[in-house]
């Protein structure tokens, strides 16, 4: 087992449209004004940037985003990271009853950061956990969000 390989998955329930979800998912730039966690994103160009990430455990990690598949008519948005986590990440948004969607989210990723890479041993169930507070928080963020438009 490589313990610096992760795969993890996310389902977000929520009472948007999946077209107006897919929007705001697709705008990454605005991703820090309401995921806690997303510290950061910064635009490199119209298919790449730069975003920095931190939950609960006192650290940063920084990877180059860059933009893979955008297929709005299946709601599937895709990214290649590279930096401190190298793989990539997808969203899918599909509809869910009259008026709600389904944000399915992926990501396959290598950590890369030295740190985290020696702690991978004894931290990987706390590494996970704290991927799926972001993950939480997120989802209740971008719900807000949405209710706020």
């Amino acid at each position: 087992m490589d313990w610096n390989h992760y795969r993890f998955r996310s389902l977000w329930t929520l009472s948007a449209p999946a077209a107006t979800v897919y929007g705001a998912l697709e705008r990454i730039e605005d991703y820090p004004l309401w995921w806690p966690q997303v510290r950061e994103v910064t635009r490199l160009d119209d298919t790449s940037g730069i975003v920095t990430i931190r939950s609960l455990l006192p650290y940063d990690l920084t990877s180059t985003v860059r933009e893979g598949r955008r297929d709005r008519e299946t709601g599937v948005l895709e990214a290649g990271l590279s930096g401190d986590l190298d793989g990539w990440a997808r969203w899918t948004v599909t509809p869910l009853g009259a008026h709600g969607c389904l944000a399915h989210y992926e990501q396959e990723v290598d950590v890369r950061k030295p740190l985290l890479r020696l702690l991978a041993v004894p931290c990987r169930p706390v590494f996970r956990v704290n991927h799926a507070r972001m993950m939480r928080a997120g989802r209740r963020g971008l719900a807000a969000h949405l209710e706020a438009v």
